[in-house]
C-alpha cells in the first residue's frame, strides 16, 4: 500500500514539473507498478488480486474506448462542417455583443451538462469555442478549461447529470437500500456551480495560460495579408442579380471588390446602380480568412473557378468534389521557371491536379483578372487542393510550401450524415439504450462507415497522450483500491474527525473525495468512499445521506488535473495545456468549493 502511494506521489509530481513527456512519465508509472508486484505479488487465498492483467485492464477499459470514440466523432463532425452553420449563427451574434454570447453559450452549457453526460456535451461544443476563440482573437486557451469546468459544474446539480452521481446512488443502494432523489442534488448543486462560475469570470479568468497554438507559429503574423482571387459568375450563381448594400456587399463578408470584368469593360468602384450578371468575373481582395469562410459557408460561389479547373474525381461519368480540400500557401522561388508566366500560362492544375484560389503581392494594388497576373519571386500563392495533391507540392523546386499553413476544409456534404450519427450517440446514452462506451465506439464507426472522414484522419484523431495518461490513471486506480489504500485513508480521516463536530467530518470528507478524484477518477472515487462515508456517518451518529452527498459532490471536483474526467483530457489537446494548468486553475477552485461547501452544509443540513 505504502510503495503503491508512493507511486502515485512521484507520478503526480513528475506531471506537474512538466520536464518530461507525458506519454513517458504514464508509461514510467505502469513499468513501476508492474515491476513492485511482480517481485512482492499480493496474493489471498491462493489468488493474484494484482496481477499483470489487471493492472494493464485499464488499456481495455470501456471509459477509455468511449473517449477514443467522442475523439473520433469530434473529428468527423469537424471533417463534415456538421456545425459550421450553428457556428456561423453565433459568431454573428458574437460581434454584436461578446459578453453577453459567451455568458449565453457557457450558461447553456451547465443547463444542458445538467440532464446529458458531460463528454458529448464537451465535444460538440469544442469545435464552437474553437471558432469563437478564432474571431475574437482571443487565444484558444482561454475557452476550453472554462467549457470542461462549467459542465463538471452543471452535472452537480442533477441525480443523471453525471455518472459519478449515479455510481454513488447505486453504491448508496447496494450498502443500505436508500436512494437518493432526482433533484435532490440540486440545491447545493447549484450553489456550487456559481460559486465555480464566479470564479472563472475572476481570479480563474486571471490564472488562466495565454498560450498559442504551437503548430501555427506565424499565424498571427499573416492573419491580415490580403490575396487577390477571382469569382466567376456563371449561371445560376448566387451573386446574380446582387448589387451592392450602402457601398458594400453583403454577400460577400470582409471581401473587397476591386473590379468587375463584363466582357470588355472594366468596371471599377464606386458602384452605383450596380448588380451582377452572368458572365462578370469578379475581382477581388480578401484575407485567407475571409475565402475560407466564403467556400465553407457558400461554395458555390467558387463553383465557376471550380468547373474551369476541374478539381474533382471522374466516378462512373460523373464529376464528384475532392472529399479532402486542404488550403495551403506557397511562395514563388527566386529563379523559378513560373516567374513572367501567367496563372493561365503555367497550367498548374494540369500539372499538379490542384487550384491557385489567391495571389498576394505587396508591391502593389492589382485591378485585373487573377488569371492574366504575371507571377513575380516572393509572390504568395492560396492553394486549394486534395490533401494527397497538396503534400505532392512539397517536391515542386518553384515555390516554397508554407506547411504550417495547411488546413483541411469541411465536406458539407456529409454534414447531416454526421449531425444524425452524433444525435444518435446523445439519444441513446441519454436514454439509457446503450452505455456511452457502446454507443461512442459505434458512431466512430458509423463516421468512418458513412464516409465523413476516412481511417487516417480517425486515427490522428486519437491523442496517444490521453491514450496513456487513461491507461496509466487507471492501472494506479486499481492498485490503490486492491492494496487497501483508499478505505485506509477514509477511514482514518473518519476515526480522525469524529472527535470533533459533524461539520468537522463532512468538511474532511469532501476535501479527501476531491483530492483522490484528481488521483484516481471520479466514479472511482465514488464508488470507493460512499460505503466509507456510510460507515463513518454511523460511528459519528449523523445522517448517513449526508456523507453520502458529501461523496458525490466531493468526487465532481475533478478540477485539477487532466486525468480526473474525461472532459479534462478532451479539451486538453485542443487548449494547448500542459498537466500544471489544470493545477494551477483548478487547485483553488476546490480549495474555494471546500470552504463555502463547510460553510453552506452546517445550516442546509442542519447539523450542530
Amino acid at each position: 500500500m505504502w510503495a503503491t502511494l508512493a507511486i502515485i506521489a512521484v507520478t503526480v509530481v513528475f506531471y506537474t514539473l512538466d520536464r518530461f513527456p507525458l506519454e513517458l512519465i504514464s508509461a514510467g508509472a505502469i513499468v513501476a507498478l508492474l515491476l513492485l508486484f511482480l517481485i512482492a505479488p499480493m496474493e489471498r487465498g491462493g489468488e493474484n488480486l494484482l496481477s499483470t492483467e489487471t493492472i494493464l485492464s485499464g488499456f481495455a477499459s470501456p471509459a477509455l474506448f468511449a473517449i477514443l470514440g467522442l475523439l473520433i466523432i469530434g473529428q468527423g463532425m469537424f471533417q463534415a462542417g456538421t456545425l459550421e452553420l450553428p457556428t456561423q449563427y453565433l459568431l454573428r451574434a458574437f460581434e454584436k455583443a461578446p459578453t453577453l454570447v459567451t455568458g449565453a453559450v457557457f450558461l447553456f452549457i451547465m443547463m444542458i451538462s445538467a440532464f446529458l453526460n458531460n463528454t458529448p456535451v464537451v465535444v460538440m461544443f469544442i469545435p464552437i469555442m474553437a471558432a469563437i476563440a478564432q474571431q475574437s482573437k482571443i487565444r484558444v486557451s482561454r475557452f476550453m478549461m472554462p467549457l470542461s469546468y462549467i459542465s463538471i459544474l452543471g452535472g452537480m446539480t442533477t441525480l443523471i447529470g453525471s455518472s459519478t452521481n449515479l455510481l454513488a446512488a447505486q453504491s448508496y443502494r447496494a450498502t443500505t437500500g436508500g436512494e437518493i432523489g432526482f433533484f435532490e442534488l440540486t440545491p447545493m448543486g447549484l450553489m456550487l456551480a456559481g460559486t465555480g462560475i464566479l470564479y472563472m469570470a475572476t481570479a480563474g479568468r486571471w490564472l488562466l495560460p495565454k498560450r498559442d497554438n504551437p503548430s501555427q507559429p506565424w499565424s498571427n503574423e499573416r492573419e491580415g495579408k490580403h490575396f487577390i482571387a477571382q469569382i466567376e459568375v456563371t449561371r445560376g450563381h448566387p451573386l446574380i442579380g446582387k448589387g451592392p448594400v450602402a457601398g458594400l456587399f453583403v454577400d460577400l463578408p470582409d471581401i473587397t471588390v476591386r473590379m468587375v470584368q463584363r466582357r470588355e469593360r472594366a468596371i471599377l468602384p464606386p458602384f452605383e446602380d450596380f448588380a451582377f450578371r452572368t458572365g462578370d468575373v469578379v475581382i477581388v481582395a480578401a484575407t485567407r480568412s475571409a475565402l475560407t469562410s466564403l467556400l465553407k459557408s457558400n461554395p458555390d460561389m467558387l463553383e465557376g473557378l471550380m468547373a474551369e479547373t476541374s478539381i474533382a474525381d471522374e466516378i462512373d461519368g460523373s464529376v464528384q468534389r475532392s472529399t479532402q480540400l486542404t488550403l495551403v500557401e506557397a511562395i514563388v522561388a527566386p529563379g523559378s521557371r513560373l516567374i513572367g508566366r501567367s496563372v493561365a500560362q503555367i497550367g498548374f492544375h494540369a500539372q499538379t491536379n490542384c487550384v491557385i484560389l489567391g495571389i498576394e503581392r505587396r508591391s502593389r494594388m492589382i485591378r485585373t483578372q487573377m488569371n492574366t497576373i504575371r507571377l513575380e519571386a516572393g509572390d504568395v500563392l492560396l492553394i486549394l487542393g486534395d490533401l494527397k495533391d497538396i503534400r505532392g507540392l512539397r517536391s515542386d523546386r518553384d515555390i516554397l510550401l508554407l506547411e504550417w499553413s495547411m488546413q483541411g476544409l469541411p465536406d458539407q456534404r456529409n454534414a447531416n450524415v454526421a449531425a444524425l450519427i452524433f444525435g444518435g450517440v446523445v439519444a441513446a446514452t441519454a436514454s439509457g439504450l446503450a452505455p456511452i462506451a457502446v454507443s461512442a465506439i459505434a458512431g466512430a464507426t458509423a463516421m468512418v462507415a458513412f464516409g465523413c472522414l476516412n481511417v487516417r484522419q480517425a486515427a490522428r484523431a486519437i491523442d496517444r497522450r490521453i491514450y496513456l495518461l487513461i491507461g496509466a490513471s487507471l492501472a494506479m486506480g486499481v492498485a490503490l483500491e486492491r492494496t487497501g489504500g483508499a478505505a485506509f485513508l477514509g477511514e482514518g480521516l473518519a476515526e480522525a474527525a469524529g472527535d470533533f463536530s459533524p461539520v468537522v467530518l463532512v468538511s474532511a470528507f469532501f476535501i479527501m473525495c476531491a483530492v483522490m478524484t484528481n488521483l484516481l477518477s471520479n466514479n472511482a472515487t465514488s464508488v470507493l468512499f460512499t460505503p466509507v462515508a456510510v460507515a463513518a456517518a454511523q460511528i459519528a451518529g449523523i445522517d448517513e445521506h449526508i456523507l453520502v452527498l458529501t461523496v458525490i459532490f466531493g468526487s465532481n471536483c475533478s478540477f485539477a488535473t487532466p486525468i480526473a474526467y474525461q472532459t479534462n483530457l478532451l479539451v486538453m489537446t485542443p487548449g494547448h495545456y500542459k498537466f500544471r494548468d489544470f493545477m494551477v486553475v483548478g487547485g483553488p477552485l476546490i480549495v474555494l468549493l471546500w470552504v463555502v461547501y463547510t460553510i453552506a452544509a452546517g445550516f442546509y443540513f442542519e447539523l450542530g
